[in-house]
């Protein structure tokens, strides 16, 4: 089972298709991006909603209008779209267990108790580790990731098919 709802990537991919070859911010409609990566238009949609409610993109007006990215690329973090999608998320629900101890009376001893729980302490531990990891990369470095490994044609292929997209609606 994913930690992270599929949302979340839907959310980071489409967010890079907001960033064209140079770094730069382009505008983009859902529908354009959801047919671009043939992905669900509705559930998109959905995504853009949360996405423009944590001021992490912004509506255009007008013909061609869309969604543009509400700050420079390089100032949102995977952290900042994963917290806009799924909300905060915990990868760890303590539930005190080291004070059940069948052998305890009723209440537990007091060093049973006292301080946090050692398997709390390390769940904390490694949920600020991811948190940190996803709040190290933004959507530019993502974009020019994919930039670097893709053919050299490929940022005029999408401009194309944007252009073309445009053109027949």
């Amino acid at each position: 089972m994913a930690f992270y709802s599929s949302g979340v990537e839907y959310g980071i991919h489409s967010l890079m298709c907001l960033v064209d070859s140079k770094g730069d911010g382009r505008e983009m409609s859902v529908r354009e991006i959801a047919e671009l990566q043939n992905v669900p238009y509705d559930y998109l949609a959905k995504i853009f909603t949360k996405l423009s409610k944590a001021q992490l993109v912004e509506s255009t007006e007008g013909k061609g209008g869309g969604f543009r990215l509400a700050k420079p690329a390089d100032q949102i973090t995977v952290l900042d779209i994963v917290a806009a999608i799924d909300g905060e998320k915990s990868i760890f629900d303590c539930k005190e267990i080291r004070q059940r101890m069948a052998i305890f009376d009723e209440p537990a001893p007091a060093w049973a108790c006292e301080g946090v729980c050692g398997v709390r302490h390390v769940m904390q531990v490694a949920q600020q580790r991811m948190e940190d990891a996803l709040a190290q990369h933004t959507v530019l470095d993502l974009a020019r990731r994919m930039f670097r490994k893709a053919p050299e044609a490929l940022p005029i292929q999408i401009e194309e098919w944007i252009g073309r997209r445009r053109s027949d609606a």
